[in-house]
């Protein structure tokens, strides 16, 4: 028998590959990365970073919503940045949506993402005891 739940939500990005939004082992919670498509539309919300960067985070929202968390409970958040100049305004745009005690962090640099987005993110979860 598997301990692991499949997460997902329409609030959020579909898969666009052979992939779960997140995946829920005991009280762990392990997100795919999200980058900035509207759930509604699948396309990219903006081609301007700032608005790419909100969307990612709202998208990974509403995935730790659907299982029975918050971006509050992210333990550990990897970023992958198409422009590593773009470093200040993520973390202008975190602050907008984490509060301290913030996740432990990586970003990381990479030459191309999914879809032509400039900004993905994936994450490790906690709920619960």
């Amino acid at each position: 028998m598997s301990n692991k739940a499949v997460i997902n939500t329409d609030n959020a990005p579909a898969a666009i590959g052979p992939y779960s939004q997140a995946i829920k082992s005991g009280n762990t919670v392990y997100l795919s990365g999200q980058i900035p498509l509207d759930p509604k539309t699948m396309e990219l919300v903006s081609q301007e970073f700032e608005a790419q960067a909100r969307q990612v985070f709202t998208n990974m929202a509403a995935v730790c919503q659907e299982a029975a968390g918050s971006l509050q409970d992210i333990v550990k958040l990897n970023l992958y940045l198409t422009e590593l100049d773009n470093f200040a305004v993520v973390n202008k745009v975190m602050e907008e949506f984490f509060q301290p005690p913030f996740p432990a962090r990586a970003a990381v640099g990479v030459k191309q993402l999914p879809k032509g987005s400039q900004v993905e993110a994936e994450a490790v979860m906690v709920i619960g005891d």
